[in-house]
Order: C-alpha cells, then sequence, then structure tokens
C-alpha cells in the first residue's frame, strides 16, 4: 500500500494564532483568561502532551494583559520545551515538594473568572479554589464552546486524509468473513485495518450484530456473527492528530423487506441532513432535519441520540448537532451526521459521515457507499 505524504506540522506561528483567538474569545465571553490542563485544548493550543498523565499539576495560563504562562512540574520541563508550539510559551516549574497551586495562584488574578479545560483533574479545580478562593471558574465547553470548532485548510486537509483511511479500512473489511466469527474477532480486523491505513491510534470499534445492533453503545462482544444479521460497523481514531469516525451498518446475506426498509429510511435521513447543511443555520437544524424523516416513517422513538458532534484533535468534540443547540454552523466546522434507528431486541441501523461545512454547503469527508453492503 503506498502511504500518503505525511503533512506539513503546524508552526509557531499557528499555535500564536491559535493562542490569539483563544484569548481575545475568552475576553468577549466576560472571562480574565483560560487555564488550560493536559489534553485536546492544551495539543491543540501549544502542541505539548505530557508523556503521563499524573497527579503532578500542569497549566497552560492564557490571559490577555500577559504572555502565555506554562505551568509545568520541573521533571516534565525538557518535554515541554520540546513541543513544537513552546517558542509562544514562558515556562514556569515547580519542584516536588513545593505547592503547586501557590504557585499557580502567582500567575493568576485574585478573584478572576476564568474557564478551565473540561479535562481538568478535581484534583487541580480544587487545590486553585483553596488557593484562590474569590476566583471564579467555568468549564470551557460552557464558556467558549466553539473553541476548537472552526477548522483552518491544514487541519481539514488532515481530517479528509483521516477519513479516506476509514473509508478505505471500510472498503477491505467487506471482503472478510462475518458469519460464524464473533463480533470481537470483526473488531480486531477493523483496528488492524485502521492501522494498516495509517492511523496511529484506534479508538473505537464497534460491531453491533443482530439485537447488538439496537444498543447505540454497544462496542464489540462475544456473540457469534449470523447468516441473516444486520451489523452495524462505528470505527475511528487519530491519524495525524486529526479524528476519523464513520458508520456503515451492512447485512450478512439477503436481508429481509423490513431491514430493506428501515436501512433506506436511515440513509434518506442521513442524506436530507446533509443537504441540510450551510453557513448560518443553527446546529439544531441538523438534527431536526434527520428526526423528521425518521418520525414521519413512524421510527421516532428509536431514534435515541442527536445527529451529530464535532470531531478534531479528538473524535467526539464540540459542536453538537443536537436539539437546543442554536449555534450557527459556520465554514470550517467539521462534524459527524450520523442519523439511525434502533429496534430493541432485533436489530439497529445507522449510517455516519463526517462532514465539513463549505462557504456554500457542506462537504462530506467519508465517501463509500451508503447503500447496504451483503457480506458473507
Amino acid at each position: 500500500m503506498t502511504e500518503a505524504p505525511a503533512p506539513e506540522p503546524f508552526t509557531e506561528r499557528d499555535y500564536a494564532e491559535r493562542i490569539r483567538r483563544a484569548t481575545q474569545d475568552a475576553v468577549a465571553a466576560g472571562l480574565s483568561g483560560l487555564l488550560v490542563t493536559p489534553g485536546p485544548d492544551m495539543v491543540w493550543l501549544c502542541g505539548y502532551q505530557p508523556t503521563a498523565l499524573t497527579e503532578r499539576l500542569t497549566l497552560l495560563v492564557l490571559a490577555p494583559e500577559s504572555q502565555p504562562r506554562l505551568l509545568v512540574p520541573a521533571l516534565e520541563r525538557p518535554d515541554a520545551e520540546s513541543a513544537p508550539g513552546a517558542g509562544v510559551l514562558r515556562m514556569t516549574e515547580w519542584r516536588d515538594g513545593q505547592d503547586p497551586y501557590a504557585a499557580a495562584a502567582g500567575l493568576l488574578r485574585p478573584g478572576g473568572r476564568y474557564g478551565v479545560s473540561d479535562a481538568a483533574w478535581a484534583l487541580h479545580l480544587l487545590g486553585l479554589q483553596e488557593a484562590l478562593p474569590l476566583t471564579a471558574y467555568r468549564a470551557l465547553t460552557t464558556s467558549l464552546p466553539m473553541l476548537r470548532a472552526v477548522k483552518d485548510e491544514h487541519e481539514i486537509a488532515r481530517l479528509e486524509a483521516a477519513g479516506a483511511a476509514a473509508d478505505a479500512t471500510y472498503e477491505e473489511l467487506l471482503s472478510v468473513r462475518f458469519a460464524g466469527r464473533r463480533e470481537f474477532e470483526v473488531a480486531a480486523d477493523l483496528s488492524r485495518l485502521l492501522l494498516e491505513h495509517g492511523h496511529e491510534q484506534v479508538d473505537f470499534t464497534v460491531v453491533g450484530s443482530g439485537p447488538n445492533g439496537a444498543n447505540p453503545h454497544h462496542e464489540a462482544g462475544d456473540r457469534v456473527i449470523q447468516e441473516g444479521d444486520m451489523v452495524v460497523l462505528d470505527f475511528g481514531g487519530l491519524l495525524d492528530g486529526y479524528g476519523s469516525d464513520t458508520t456503515r451498518t451492512v447485512h450478512v446475506g439477503e436481508p429481509t423487506r423490513e431491514e430493506i426498509r428501515v436501512h433506506g429510511i436511515v440513509r434518506e435521513a442521513q442524506q436530507e441532513a446533509f443537504e441540510a447543511v450551510r453557513p448560518g443555520v443553527p446546529c439544531q437544524l441538523i438534527d431536526r432535519v434527520a428526526r423528521a424523516v425518521i418520525e414521519n416513517a413512524g421510527y421516532g422513538d428509536h431514534f435515541i441520540h442527536r445527529t451529530g458532534h464535532g470531531i478534531g484533535v479528538t473524535t467526539h468534540e464540540p459542536p453538537y448537532m443536537v436539539e437546543g443547540e442554536e449555534q450557527p454552523l459556520v465554514p470550517g466546522m467539521c462534524f459527524s451526521v450520523e442519523p439511525g434507528i434502533y429496534l430493541p431486541g432485533r436489530f439497529g441501523v445507522r449510517i455516519e459521515d463526517i462532514v465539513t461545512v463549505t462557504p456554500d454547503g457542506g462537504r462530506r469527508l467519508n465517501n463509500t457507499d451508503r447503500e447496504m453492503a451483503l457480506v458473507e
């Protein structure tokens, strides 16, 4: 297999621009700044990910009146200084035996109001609250839900490559044997193929056969896949640091008339939701469009999850295509469109593509056939 060329790495200029935007958005949201702990926000803002997540406090502090500061344990400073965005940060270290929260307090404004990474440990947030009891904190998803939502062209290129690799994985999986094998064996094939097609990390490999497909969060168990089963395949991971996530539903042998009908309804809902993607429409409209198709067909009670979620340096992140989310779509947003019907004790159907918003509509980043594939 010919490997695609690796993308150009993000530069200090890229990270500086992300930090500038994040700080500007924090001020607009009425915050004194942002407190970013290890996790996807830190990776996106400066490219640093500690080799091990421990109880030692690591904190990126962004505030409009000062240079970005990264507080790190002294023993981890060499790793932090090698991060691709380290050149735009000012490093501050603390040593074992010192109080890290006292060190962090010196970087914050007493009585300030800060957005905090969703991934922050309760241990660290409680420590900051004790050190600065008059300071207030808000989760970043609440205060800046669109922090990482709008991707630039280089990020979209990575997502497109990840989607193409997931598509190649699906195409190759169609030739493997399903009947007579256990779900976890097919899941192992998915994992192997994702890695062979370039992913450095596999996040999930859902194989829901027969009645297991009626559980949207079923992963893969020891059920033996049988002739006549509908099988939901939902899989993804990270390639060059950006996510893939796609779902197709296949059938072992010839499907029944009802199975064909249900699959066709989901495919129609997915297509109409995709066609509704355009700048300016609220996220909830995408959910409403997909849901209307399924409700009108009489299966509304069996579409039991949101229509989509954002994707980027993680496979699930804001924005969410769900009722109540009024955030308008803007070019550069990337998210899944994945309606489904789940009939308890019988079977489920889900079809999912990653979509990016363009200036005049939407563009799919997954392009495998959405018809029901028949497998052996």
